[in-house]
């Protein structure tokens, strides 16, 4: 069974996105050369774990990291599990393999202050490039969306007189999110000036280029970080750190975990719990300097 029926499953009856697909094919091509190479084998569902893991340990050696390593195994053992599925392979060759330990991975959200900071309107340009890039910006603090959904949102998925915005998530479920008063506001100046581009190559699409185009996840990401480096010492500064920072706020404000999870368009409250860390650590530092127990004579 070759990679592209793999790759058109993930398509079609997964609904994976394209970024998603694109990073499974990629892994199982580097896969199957290393086993061309090393093993003299075309077919990688034949392949063996000892053949699996002297790729991994040669992926060490070369300097990836183990949760790049860990990434790769998971391309595979989805792969071998579609496999089995079809009844093209009767074994897992991955079924005992245990991931490689990884240092656990901090992501510190945006302050209020610093989120104040940066959404005062004279922050940004007074141009239409200006008044897009704040919009982004609020747009994924205000609804904690993410950077796929953003670039994808359609004119049409904003319901301005309901107060309503339809986001399509990953595998194609869509949510409902509410909009802010200021937000509402924000796109409606928005749409305004974006009639005046000289081209528009993409009407459909609500986030364009100066030149009219869908918007791209590179552009998105510099968006951010040109802006975020002029406010904050924060080693990391993403879009994903956005919807860090948009999740961790509520759950600081005392917001139900299971309507962040809603919001953010997990499918298991696990995904959820991992925001409310920092609301954790919030709390006690809250405690600690007001509990009478814990004040000094």
């Amino acid at each position: 069974m070759s990679i592209q029926s793999f790759k058109a499953y993930l398509e079609l009856e997964k609904n994976y996105s394209p970024h998603t697909v694109q990073a499974y094919e990629k892994d199982l091509l580097a896969f199957q050369g290393f086993c061309r190479e090393t093993h003299s084998l075309e077919e990688i569902g034949t392949a063996s774990y000892p053949m699996i893991r002297s790729w991994l340990v040669s992926l060490v050696e070369g300097g990836l990291t183990n949760r790049s390593v860990n990434r790769k195994v998971s391309s595979l053992k989805a792969y071998y599990k579609f496999l089995m599925r079809i009844g093209d392979i009767g074994h897992n060759p991955l079924a005992h393999h245990k991931s490689l330990k990884t240092a656990k991975k901090i992501e510190i959200p945006f302050s209020e202050q610093e989120m104040s900071a940066l959404m005062d309107p004279d922050f940004f340009e007074s141009d239409w490039e200006g008044s897009r890039n704040r919009l982004i910006i609020e747009m994924l603090y205000a609804t904690g969306m993410r950077r796929s959904e953003l670039i994808n949102l359609k004119v049409f998925d904003i319901d301005l007189n309901i107060g309503t915005i339809k986001v399509l998530g990953k595998r194609n479920k869509e949510r409902i999110l509410p909009l802010l008063p200021s937000l509402r506001e924000n796109i409606i100046k928005y749409l305004e000036a974006r009639k005046d581009l000289e081209v528009i190559k993409d009407p459909e699409i609500l986030f364009l280029t100066a030149k009219g185009a869908k918007m791209y996840d590179t552009l998105v990401y510099r968006i951010i970080n040109s802006y975020f480096t002029r406010i904050s010492s924060k080693t990391k500064k993403s879009p994903h750190i956005l919807r860090h920072t948009f999740a961790t706020h509520l759950l600081a404000k005392g917001a139900d975990l299971n309507s962040v999870k809603e919001l953010l368009g997990h499918s298991s409250l696990a995904s959820t719990q991992v925001y409310t860390h920092n609301s954790i650590a919030e709390l006690k530092k809250v405690h600690s300097a007001s509990h009478p127990r814990n004040k000094s004579d």
